[in-house]
């Protein structure tokens, strides 16, 4: 199995930056595409942004594009989103997830997730 394990969520105010972190473990992290996924309060889960293996390419909801950034570091097993310039209707928790073939912004296309980190963005 992978496993995968969100940090560095919690309360910012408006206009603040959070960086989220991913630790991997369990198979070879290279070998999958990464996205980030966020479920806002009574909301279903909603896809943010994506990264190839190699990280070359990026892709991101418009909700965010240009305030986040996704980025790995293979070598550490670990993926990042970057939040810049945060809004309230950030609030969610934040998941990220694993996949073997793509990046998709349907959830179910993704083959693991960690627990979620939760964001709160107070006006």
């Amino acid at each position: 199995q992978v496993q995968l394990v969100e940090s560095g969520g919690g309360l910012v105010q408006a206009g603040g930056s959070l960086r989220l972190s991913c630790a991997a473990s369990g198979r070879t992290f290279s070998d999958y595409y990464m996205g980030w996924f966020r479920q806002a309060p009574g909301k279903d889960r909603e896809f943010v942004s994506g990264i190839s293996r190699n990280g070359v390419n990026t892709f991101y909801a418009d909700s965010v594009k240009g305030r986040f950034t996704i980025s790995r570091a293979n070598a550490e097993n670990t993926l990042y989103l970057q939040m810049n310039s945060l809004k309230p209707e950030d609030t969610a928790v934040y998941y990220c997830a694993g996949g073997r073939y793509g990046i998709y912004a349907a959830e179910e296309r993704w083959d693991y997730w960690g627990q979620g980190t939760q964001v709160t963005v107070s006006s």
